[in-house]
């Protein structure tokens, strides 16, 4: 389901530069791997993508052993750098100005930090343009505040990827899923609580939410997964912290980043 096609850069879509860059990096023996809503796009191509306002972003991943390859090759393509920026939090995430398009490029180090802390950068290699469906998955599902785009994206990607007890690239893996959410009480007390807000919407609104030629059925999947989060190991810090529940916070502010 994956698309693999490179097609040519232009100002006017986001996907296409996307790819393009990512398809020149891997040239140079770069690896670095979309996240986000063109994430989704890309590993949905079969479903009409979602309305965007304006420039969407370009959010890249990578992993520190390419991060200065990476920010090297970024410079000579002649994308512009937020210097300061750069210079304050380059170790952990980057940022520049798209010269093809003008369009922000977000590159994060190793790890996506937001409501909760997503590690990706072992698996960041599983698939050939994203990272693998379930961090793409993961990255949506770790927002306390879902948004419509936000449970759009989900359902494509739970309508698309059959979730699966192993590990193979291109599912939705429980093997990887499990130790994410048995770890950590605050990483499943958000999921659980999303994967049951997208059920409930599903409930009232399937013929809005769920793309014509689905392969999966998303209220099965997410049905399933909740049984995985439920039935998954808990390690003794998951369980100090359950203690405790809703009382405290259990999520993190994501914090706005502001450029030059």
């Amino acid at each position: 389901m994956t698309d693999t096609t490179e097609p040519e850069a232009g100002p006017e879509d986001a996907k296409s530069e996307a790819l393009a860059l990512i398809s020149a990096a891997t040239e140079e023996g770069i690896t670095v791997r979309l996240l986000g809503g063109l994430a989704v796009r890309v590993l949905c191509p079969q479903f009409p993508p979602r309305p965007s306002r304006g420039l969407q972003d370009i959010d890249l991943a990578a992993a520190t052993p390419s991060r200065k390859a990476l920010q090297k090759f970024l410079l000579d393509q002649g994308h512009q750098p937020d210097k300061t920026f750069n210079a304050l939090y380059g170790h952990k995430q980057m940022y520049f100005v798209s010269a093809v398009s003008g369009r922000p490029i977000d590159v994060l180090i190793d790890r996506l930090e937001m409501c909760h802390e997503l590690v990706f950068r072992d698996r960041i290699g599983r698939l050939p343009y994203t990272l693998d469906v379930l961090d793409v998955l993961l990255s949506k599902l770790q927002i306390v505040q879902l948004n419509e785009k936000d449970v759009r994206d989900i359902v494509y990607l739970l309508a698309a990827y059959p979730v699966a007890q192993s590990g193979e690239p291109g599912t939705i893996s429980l093997e990887l899923f499990r130790p994410i959410v048995g770890e950590d009480w605050g990483w499943w007390r958000t999921v659980t609580m999303n994967l049951e807000k997208v059920r409930a919407l599903l409930s009232d609104r399937a013929a809005d939410l769920v793309p014509a030629g689905a392969s999966c059925d998303p209220a099965e999947q997410a049905a399933a997964m909740l049984t995985a989060a439920h039935e998954a190991p808990k390690s003794m810090r998951w369980k100090m912290r359950a203690r405790v529940g809703d009382r405290i916070r259990w999520y993190q502010e994501p914090e706005e980043s502001t450029h030059d």
